[in-house]
């Protein structure tokens, strides 16, 4: 997998300050995306230990919430294999801190019911995810007043209560960072 950004201080893609890997690679081609270049699976730098060791750091100050993949597509196949590596050391180490994904997949009708069951990968790291935002964007839906998401279809789901449910349950916004 290559990536194509880290950045070590996010305030747009989820609660607080956040560590955000934006990964590359990504077969949806939503229209008005606005992180074209990272649709190439070859754009960016390589994603090595070294890369994990350097987000694991990154993440270490108290004052970081968490950590945000988004991309490109976090979970086009090829990334979910090298992402759930870190995601198991990041929830290993920081237990308190939250792991967000972006995705543009649905979560019932493409993750859920095709993905879980024909990828093992896919299950093992969605039990590190705690927050997904999921849907393509959709320019025609777009809404600049919509917090942590760029169109109105897409919702942020809470992954726990959703696997404890059964059925989606969103993510509740406090509005709080801290």
């Amino acid at each position: 997998m290559n990536y194509a950004t880290i950045k070590k201080h996010d305030i747009a893609n989820g609660p607080g300050v956040r560590v955000s890997l934006f990964v590359s690679g990504c077969n949806h081609h939503c229209p008005g995306c606005f992180n074209e270049a990272a649709w190439d699976f070859n754009y960016g730098q390589p994603f090595t230990d070294d890369t994990i060791q350097e987000i694991l750091d990154a993440l270490a100050p108290d004052y970081i919430k968490g950590l945000t993949f988004l991309g490109g597509e976090p979970l086009e196949f090829v990334n979910q294999r090298a992402l759930l590596p870190l995601a198991e050391r990041m929830k290993a180490r920081f237990p308190e801190k939250t792991l967000w994904c972006y995705t543009g997949y649905d979560y019932e009708k493409e993750i859920k019911c095709d993905m879980i069951r024909k990828w093992p990968v896919t299950k093992e790291l969605f039990r590190h995810i705690d927050v997904l935002v999921d849907g393509r964007f959709e320019i025609d839906k777009l809404d600049l007043k919509l917090r942590f998401r760029g169109s109105s279809n897409q919702r942020i789901i809470d992954i726990p209560k959703t696997l404890e449910a059964g059925e989606i349950v969103l993510w509740e916004d406090t509005g709080s960072f801290y």
